[in-house]
């Protein structure tokens, strides 16, 4: 680390926590090899009461290594994955780094031309995918370089017992059923691979450290999606810094839930390796079902939550309701999204544990800073750099020039999680990754005299109106507070004097929020020019498959109602 920057942050860390982590030296297969072995009888997957201990995981992943071996699939290789959270998924993702080949994550929810786009963009030869969009990924092989489709059952995940109710002549098993796997007529069948193959040789070459590991698509939110290049070094460190910075885990004993998908940066890294790393039990869920996850809870309870602000306060007030116990998780971490200081209180008034916020982007593997997990923390702020993280915060006319605590600025990040540049995009690169190491993040934030960070917003989404600056944020803020709102996005749109700040918001529930009301209790809380020249009710606003509102979506759906 460079000695000449400042880090006011480390008198905030948690004790036990150091100032900084050993960049791995070892591959995300070593991270597996040592957890098989030093937890090979404990279970390192639950599937809906199926579980598979680290012992037959790893078994799992030489068979499918080879699997994929036999399909041509080498070193540096890219393959897509386009599957749901599962085990086969889990397995899928080791086996091919496995073979040094590289991982590209899809959501399997994605429209024929999104994913068509991104296959063509990195030219895997073969695709993984859930069978239930196999025939998309199908139709997409004239247009990419893909060659060959295996098709994933989830089903086949399933405990014996739950594949049997299945099969039952009734409509509530069928619809089930249906919802869980599909025809893939042409595809090759995973389960059968896998099962027909041997282990793959341990003579065969593993992949390095510096190798690439991943390639994760960013910017849906704010331009075309882009590949970041994560080496196997980026993601194992980043594993290491959230091992460091909660000292209370309990190696072999933890037991982690992934609500989030394992297709996003964030839940890649909490549930796919840094899970692995502490030989946590993984519990898995296809998607965020209220229902399932606290029928889990009962059947085996969290210690570790990683999610997002709407699904701590689903869990919490159906906790509460309901009479589940959530003491268990005693520690929790929010990213994506603002956290509010009430979903913090909410959670911690239920389970007991801890709630903090962090910061990321898929271009730092992704975590790069967090509340620290002690009384130190801020609600309200996205807390410290990491171990082994320094940041800066800028003026984004001139990276060069530094802002001053309390001044808002662009934030740099530096750190061994720092990704390598976009796939086959030297421009953009450039433009994102100075040549010091610092990494622009394109947002907007505040830092406090001890090196807490608050984000007011992204420098892409800023508002111009007047001459004025309008962060969406903040004026999102004022209308959650407005009476009868219940949720808003906030955005810029073609005006007399540049853009307009126009605000689409959801009602609360029985509500009819009158638009001059609205502007009227922003007022009491913004500047004139920050306030919403126009006010449209709408009855949802999109979202990311983490929950995270995309404002592009808002704007393109406004501009085209007039």
């Amino acid at each position: 680390m460079d000695l000449s920057v400042e880090r006011p942050w480390l008198r905030s860390y948690a004790p036990g926590v150091p100032a900084t982590v050993t960049p791995s030296d070892e591959s995300l297969v070593d991270l597996l090899r040592d957890a098989a072995r030093r937890f090979a009888p404990r279970v390192a997957l639950d599937f809906f009461g199926a579980s598979t201990t680290y012992a037959d995981l790893a078994d799992q992943v030489g068979r499918a290594a080879e699997a994929l071996r036999r399909l041509g699939v080498g070193r540096g290789d890219r393959v897509a994955l386009v599957l749901p959270n599962c085990p086969q998924h889990v397995v899928a993702f080791y086996a091919v780094l496995r073979l040094g080949a590289v991982v590209v994550e899809h959501n399997p929810l994605y429209t024929p031309q999104e994913l068509t786009h991104q296959l063509a963009d990195h030219g895997a030869r073969v695709a993984v995918v859930w069978d239930k969009v196999a025939p998309l990924v199908q139709g997409a092989v004239g247009a990419t370089a893909v060659e060959t489709v295996v098709a994933v059952d989830l089903t086949r995940a399933l405990p014996l017992r739950k594949r049997w109710a299945l099969r039952l002549p009734l409509a509530r098993a069928r619809a089930t059923r249906a919802a869980m796997t599909g025809p893939a007529p042409g595809a090759l069948s995973w389960e059968r691979l896998v099962a027909a193959a041997s282990p793959l040789a341990a003579t065969h070459p593993a992949p390095g450290p510096d190798d690439t590991a991943l390639l994760q698509y960013t910017g849906g939110t704010t331009g075309t999606p882009k590949g970041a290049i994560l080496s196997h070094r980026n993601l194992r460190t980043n594993a290491a810094q959230g091992r460091a910075w909660v000292p209370g885990l309990r190696d072999g004993e933890e037991t982690v839930y992934a609500v989030l998908p394992l297709f996003h940066a964030y839940g890649l890294t909490l549930c796919l390796t840094f899970s692995v790393g502490i030989g946590a039990t993984l519990v898995l869920f296809p998607r965020f079902d209220l229902d399932q996850t606290l029928e889990a809870v009962r059947r085996r309870p969290p210690t570790f939550l990683p999610a997002v602000p709407p699904i701590y306060e689903k869990l919490a007030t159906a906790a509460r309701e309901r009479g589940v116990d959530l003491s268990s998780a005693r520690y929790a971490i929010s990213g994506a999204m603002a956290l509010p200081p009430a979903t913090v209180e909410l959670w911690e008034s239920v389970s007991g544990g801890l709630l903090v916020e962090g910061y990321g982007l898929t271009e730092t593997s992704p975590v790069a800073l967090a509340n620290p997990v002690s009384p130190a923390r801020r609600p309200g702020t996205v807390g410290v750099p990491f171990p082994s993280t320094d940041i800066r915060i800028v003026d984004p006319e001139n990276p060069s020039r530094d802002r001053s605590p309390g001044e808002a600025g662009e934030l740099l990040i530096r750190g061994p999680q720092v990704f390598a540049g976009y796939w086959n995009r030297p421009a953009e690169t450039a433009a994102t990754l100075l040549p010091d190491g610092w990494l622009r993040t394109g947002d907007v934030v505040v830092a406090d005299a001890d090196g807490f960070v608050r984000v007011v917003d992204r420098i892409k989404e800023l508002i111009i109106t007047g001459g004025f600056n309008v962060y969406p944020s903040e004026v999102e803020d004022a209308l959650r507070r407005a009476p009868g709102v219940r949720d808003a996005a906030v955005v810029g749109l073609p005006g007399a004097h540049g853009e307009e700040v126009v605000a689409a918001v959801v009602a609360e529930e029985g509500a009819d929020p009158d638009e001059a009301d609205v502007r009227a209790a922003c007022r009491q809380h913004l500047a004139g020019y920050k306030v919403p020249r126009r006010v449209v009710v709408v009855a949802d606003l999109p979202r990311s498959p983490i929950g995270k509102v995309l404002r592009r979506e808002v704007r393109d759906r406004l501009l085209a109602d007039g």
